[in-house]
């Protein structure tokens, strides 16, 4: 059990943290606009659009390249996995590529796969991390990650980052029936693990983690500002907003 500083407030009795993953442990665009990448680098490759069409194409996926951000209302880093991946399909068939649905979850399939060999450039850990879960860990505080990621993808990534064994549980989208803000996911993560929601707090960038938080009953969501979301908006749902997680500090 832990009690956490959150800009100068106490969460005391803390016995579980539950962390989303892209946006708060990992560097956001620099995971997603890779694997967004790929995938239609890859597609482009198999149907032959132009550089403009791949732009626009990556913009509906939620990767806006030409301001190097990625969108806040997403999709990509903040819905499922079907839900971008039929934005791609959509964005093919505005250009004239019809009936597109088998090839793009095929290039999902094969990205997924390729993409083990590239890890070094996907997976970049937030300032902070290492230090925050080693602390976590060491003073026996349970630690989740709740990702709208695929679980296996979310477990490859932990264990590249080197934390796999002090995360206690993974729960990726393809987990629950329903993702995030819905608390499906904190729901299973308290039940699997024997914790107390009134001894558990949510880590997230999105306003989805921040929600998913809150409808499960968790005793805190702390909003961190080194994702999708802006300070002003993270505010709207809670008093907790942090510049990123190295401003967690633990108090045994």
């Amino acid at each position: 059990m832990v009690h956490l500083e959150i800009n100068e407030n106490i969460i005391d009795n803390i016995e579980l943290v539950i962390f989303d993953k892209d946006g708060t442990l990992v560097d956001l665009y620099n995971y997603w606009a890779n694997m967004i990448n790929f995938r239609v680098e890859s597609a482009q490759k198999k149907l032959g659009f132009n550089e403009s069409n791949k732009i626009d194409i990556m913009y509906a996926m939620g990767v806006d390249v030409e301001n190097g951000r990625l969108r806040s209302e997403g999709p990509v880093g903040l819905k499922k996995r079907e839900i971008v991946m039929q934005a791609m399909v959509d964005s093919l068939a505005e250009i004239g590529f019809s009936d597109t649905y088998d090839p793009c979850f095929q290039i999902f399939k094969e990205v997924d796969e390729q993409s083990i060999n590239h890890l070094d450039d996907i997976v970049k850990p937030v300032d902070g991390m290492h230090r925050l879960i080693d602390s976590l860990y060491e003073n026996d505080c349970k630690i989740a990650i709740a990702t709208t990621d695929k679980t296996a993808r979310a477990d490859l990534a932990a264990d590249f980052l080197g934390i796999s064994d002090r995360v206690n549980m993974v729960v990726g989208e393809d987990m629950v029936a329903n993702c995030k803000p819905h608390p499906d996911m904190a729901n299973l993560i308290l039940k699997e693990l024997s914790v107390d929601k009134e001894k558990s707090i949510m880590v997230g960038d999105a306003i989805t983690d921040v929600e998913m938080g809150l409808n499960a009953g968790l005793k805190a969501s702390i909003g961190v500002c080194s994702g999708l979301t802006s300070e002003s908006k993270l505010r709207e749902k809670t008093k907790y907003v942090i510049k990123d997680i190295s401003m967690i500090k633990v108090m045994s």
